[in-house]
C-alpha cells in the first residue's frame, strides 16, 4: 500500500518531532522566551511508536527523528530500537544540534542510526553563542568528534546562512567539512514565526549568491545525487563530501515533494509551508490498539497535502508556528 497524494507524488519520507524543547534559542528557529506544551498535549514514545509502525506498513520508507532537541526527550533510545527494527523501514535517522552528542552517539548508532544531521551555523565561539543564545560551540564540536568515532555511515551539518550574521563562514565551514570527511547542506531560512531579532528580508542570501562564493575556492560540480530529502547536491573533485543546498525560496523543490512531518502533539502536518493537517492523536487515543482505523485516517490525509508553499520575506510570516513546533 503506498501514499499517494492528489498530485501523483509518492509520499515515502516522514519527519516526526519527538519534543517541541530545546537547549538552544537558535534566532532563525524561535523568540528567546517560549512557552512549550504541557505533557498531556505531547505524544507518549508508545504512541509515536505506533505511529511510526502504521506510517512504514503504508510505505513509508524513512524517518528522521527531530524538535525540537530530539536528544533531550527522555528514553527516546528505546523508541529508535523499537522504529528500528520495522520491517520495510530502509532507514531511520535524526537531526540534532550535537548537544548531547558526546555522551550518546555510541548509543545511538548501537541502536541503528546509521546517518546523523548535525545543526552548525558558525564555527566562531562568539557568533555561535549569539545565533543560538545558549548554545556552546565547543560542546557540539566535541559532540561531532563523538560521532565520527561512533561510525556513523555518513554525518552531515545543516548550515542555515544570515546575510550579514555567518555568510562570511561559508568557505569556513566548507573547509572544516572536507577536512572531517563530512557532508553540509546550506540552507536558505525559512519565515515560520513571528520573530523581531532580525530582518528576514535583509538577512535572506540565495543558494546561488552561496555558490558563486564557494566557487571562488573551490571548483563546484553539480552532481546527479539524490537523497529522499529537499536538498540538491554538488561535488568539490577529491573529495567524499557531498555539498548540498536546500532553496525553499530562490529554487522551490514542492514539485518533487516526497515528504510529511508529524508534530509532537500528533498532528500530521502536510506541508512545511502551510497548515493543511490531521489530527493523529485524537484518532489514537479516542481508538486505541486499532491500528488499520489510524491507517485510514493517515490515507485520507493525503487529499488536502498541497501542491507547494509560498513564502514571502517581504510580509508577515503566515505561518506563525515556529520549527521547533514543527518537527524540522
Amino acid at each position: 500500500m503506498a501514499l499517494i497524494d492528489g498530485f501523483g507524488r509518492e509520499i515515502t519520507y516522514l519527519r516526526m518531532s519527538v519534543t517541541d524543547r530545546c537547549d538552544f534559542r537558535c534566532v532563525y528557529c524561535m523568540a528567546e522566551e517560549m512557552e512549550f506544551l504541557p505533557r498531556a498535549r505531547v505524544l507518549t514514545l508508545e504512541e509515536m511508536t505506533e505511529i511510526g509502525t502504521a506510517f512504514v506498513e503504508l510505505g513509508i520508507e524513512k524517518i528522521r527523528l527531530t524538535g525540537g532537541e530530539p536528544l533531550i526527550r527522555r528514553n527516546m533510545e528505546s523508541m529508535v530500537e523499537s522504529l528500528g527494527q520495522l520491517d520495510g523501514l530502509k532507514e531511520l535517522t535524526i537531526t540534532t544540534n550535537g548537544s548531547q552528542l558526546e555522551q550518546k552517539a555510541q548509543q545511538l548508532r548501537d541502536a541503528g542510526i546509521k546517518r546523523l544531521n548535525v545543526s552548525l551555523d558558525s564555527l566562531d565561539e562568539d557568533k555561535f553563542k549569539r545565533l543560538t543564545r545558549t548554545g556552546d560551540l565547543n560542546t557540539v564540536l566535541k559532540g561531532i568528534e563523538a560521532a565520527k568515532n561512533a561510525g556513523f555511515e555518513r554525518i552531515k551539518l545543516n548550515a542555515v546562512i544570515l546575510k550579514g550574521r555567518n555568510d562570511n563562514e561559508v568557505i569556513d565551514l566548507l573547509d572544516y567539512v572536507l577536512e572531517n570527511g563530512l557532508d553540509i547542506s546550506y540552507i536558505e531560512e525559512m519565515p515560520l514565526g513571528q520573530i523581531s531579532e532580525h530582518d528576514r528580508g535583509l538577512s535572506f542570501c540565495s543558494s546561488a549568491e552561496l555558490r558563486e562564493l564557494i566557487a571562488e575556492k573551490y571548483e563546484l560540480l553539480p552532481s546527479s545525487e539524490v537523497t529522499s530529502g529537499p536538498s540538491r547536491y554538488w561535488r568539490i573533485p577529491g573529495y567524499e563530501s557531498r555539498i548540498g543546498f536546500i532553496s525553499p525560496h530562490s529554487e522551490n523543490f514542492c514539485d518533487s515533494c516526497n515528504r510529511i512531518r508529524l508534530t509532537v502533539e500528533g498532528r500530521l502536518l502536510l506541508c512545511l509551508g502551510n497548515e493543511h493537517s490531521v489530527d493523529l492523536r485524537a484518532v489514537l487515543r479516542r481508538y486505541p490498539g486499532e491500528r488499520e482505523r489510524l491507517k485510514q485516517a493517515i490515507v485520507d490525509a493525503m487529499t488536502i497535502k498541497p501542491e507547494r508553499h509560498y513564502f514571502d520575506l517581504d510580509e508577515e510570516p503566515q505561518i506563525l508556528r515556529f520549527m521547533n513546533a514543527t518537527g524540522g
